[in-house]
C-alpha cells in the first residue's frame, strides 16, 4: 500500500512540475513548493475518494432509479466540488508560492493539473503492476 502512495506522489510531483515548466497558467516558486503541493493534493485526493465511496455506499442501501440518480449526482458533486476545496487548501498553505491563472481565476488550470495527475497516477500504476 505504501508503494502505491509513493508511486502516486512521485507521478503527481512530475506532473505538477511539467505543468509549471511548460504552461504559463501554472507557476511554482521552487521544487520544495511543488513537493508540498503534491503531498497536500495527494492527501486531499484520497480524502475525496474516501468520502465519495462512503456516500456511494450509503446510496447503495436504497433501491430505485431516483436513488441511483442521486448516487451519481452526489458523486459528481463531491468530485467536482472538492477541486474548489483543494484549490483553497493549496492557496492557504502555499499562498503566493504557487499560482494558477486563467479562466475562472485559475480554477480550470487547477482542474487540468489535477486531471493530469490522476491520469499519470493510473498510467504509472498500470506499468508498475505489469512489471511486478
Amino acid at each position: 500500500m505504501l508503494t502505491r502512495y509513493l508511486i502516486a506522489l512521485l507521478a503527481d510531483l512530475v506532473v505538477i512540475n511539467l505543468f509549471a515548466e511548460y504552461w504559463h497558467r501554472v507557476s511554482i516558486d521552487s521544487f520544495s513548493t511543488s513537493l508540498i503541493a503534491a503531498i497536500l493534493l495527494q492527501l486531499l485526493l484520497q480524502a475525496t475518494l474516501a468520502l465519495e465511496h462512503r456516500v456511494g455506499s450509503w446510496f447503495d442501501t436504497h433501491s430505485g432509479s431516483l436513488w441511483t440518480f442521486l448516487k451519481f449526482f452526489s458523486a459528481w458533486l463531491i468530485l467536482f466540488g472538492s477541486k474548489f476545496v483543494m484549490l483553497g487548501a493549496v492557496d492557504r498553505v502555499l499562498g503566493d508560492a504557487i499560482h494558477f491563472s486563467g479562466a475562472m481565476h485559475g480554477v480550470l488550470a487547477f482542474i487540468a493539473v489535477v486531471a493530469g495527475m490522476l491520469i499519470a497516477e493510473e498510467l504509472v500504476t498500470r506499468v508498475y503492476r505489469r512489471l511486478a
